[in-house]
């Protein structure tokens, strides 16, 4: 195969795992060779099963982004790649803790699976999986990270068809045993290693494991098995919870594989800004405007949180921009006891306009305090004056 993954299938470089999803479930449709009349129909299926199982494999998309087409097919033919891109061990990947150096095996019978064709454990393809983990984001306001909320939202998963039970054929459909791997569901190549030559049994990509092709494609979902429906669900959002953070729901992501259970459904969650309070942390940032004789007397203002407003006693003699600490009337610390705090900044506003009364008084001030300011003098006056 020597056209890139990204192409087989249409999308772009930075494609998400629902978008290369539904291109392969695109080309499926169009070359699967049981309904296409194209006569390289059984080599472009082929290919793009092969991108899909690339580009949705975390692990392998990285190396694949990292080496290019080339090299990372070289790479796999010569026994896999390892975490930084170059040759791994005998089986492909390395996995830490691997005591085979790097075969990234999950048991003994993945072993068996690998090297001697399944004789360990039987087929691989009848064990049950675990369906893949979806992912969505939900956005909420501060108060209601703050409070705690239950929140409903609507999210787009793949399902198991319901008319053909995830099968992707009709139950009553015609079957024949697959010739590429003579009903086994498997294909064992023999490769070159270090290690001698070694045996490798994968699952059979014409019938993706099943040892049969039928006749016929479930007209719902087009042969894939699953289909794309809209849930509603409901997640308990925890008093504290920061903008990012992760919630997870169990059993609520893509559909298993023969009897396994379905993947969770990871829930990022982003916190909408707020008009009066910043976040930082667990604590908060509110600013206060006050005038300048409450700043230059001292004065009781209302403060606004969460819970209600609150007094707080403006020292005289208080700086414009002068911030004050007010405990505990922050943000809860998540999953902790106790909360953080309220950091009020004082802002002394200047009045855009004043009256006669004010204008007076102002200028008592000014005389008092042996200050010269002349508010009859126009701007261009002044400026001829220090000419």
């Amino acid at each position: 195969m020597s056209e890139d993954f990204y192409d087989v299938l249409g999308v772009s470089r930075d494609a998400s795992e629902e978008e290369i999803q539904e291109a392969y479930r695109e080309k499926a449709r169009q070359y699967h060779p049981d309904v296409s009349d194209d006569p390289d129909a059984e080599e472009k299926f082929k290919q793009a099963k092969k991108a899909k199982e690339v580009l949705t494999d975390d692990e392998k998309r990285q190396a694949y982004d990292r080496m290019g087409h080339e090299r990372f097919e070289q790479a796999e033919k010569r026994g896999g790649f390892d975490d930084r891109g170059g040759r791994g061990g005998a089986g492909g990947r390395r996995a830490g803790g691997d005591p085979f150096g790097g075969g990234g095996f999950g048991s003994v019978e993945d072993i068996f699976d690998q090297f001697f064709g399944g004789g360990g454990g039987g087929r691989r393809r009848d064990r049950p999986r675990q369906g893949q983990d979806l992912k969505t984001r939900l956005s909420i306001d501060l108060e209601e990270a703050y409070d705690g909320v239950e929140k409903q939202f609507t999210v787009t998963r793949p399902e198991s068809c319901p008319d053909c039970d995830g099968e992707g054929h009709p139950p009553d459909a015609d079957s024949r045993t697959c010739p590429e791997c003579e009903g086994r569901g498997q294909v064992t190549r023999v490769q070159r290693t270090p290690m001698g030559r070694v045996q490798q049994t994968t699952t059979c990509s014409r019938c993706e494991g099943e040892g049969t092709l039928y006749e016929e494609t479930c007209s719902t979902c087009g042969g894939d098995g699953v289909v794309r429906n809209e849930a509603t669900l409901s997640v308990d959002v925890p008093a504290g919870i920061r903008d990012g953070q992760t919630l997870r729901m169990e059993r609520e992501g893509a559909p298993g594989e023969n009897g396994g259970p379905n993947g969770d459904l990871l829930i990022e969650v982003e916190i909408e800004d707020h008009d009066d309070f910043a976040r930082d942390g667990d604590d908060l940032r509110y600013t206060a405007p006050i005038t300048f004789p409450q700043a230059a007397l001292g004065d009781t203002i209302e403060i606004p949180t969460f819970d209600g407003a609150v007094e707080f006693d403006v020292p005289a003699g208080t700086q414009s921009g002068e911030t004050f600490r007010l405990e505990s009337k922050g943000m809860p610390r998540l999953r902790r006891r106790g909360q953080g705090d309220l950091l009020v900044t004082v802002q002394v506003y200047t009045p855009e306009s004043l009256n006669e009364d004010q204008r007076e008084a102002l200028e008592d001030f000014a005389e008092a305090s042996g200050e010269e300011i002349d508010v009859e003098q126009g701007f261009f006056d002044r400026l001829k004056r220090s000419l």
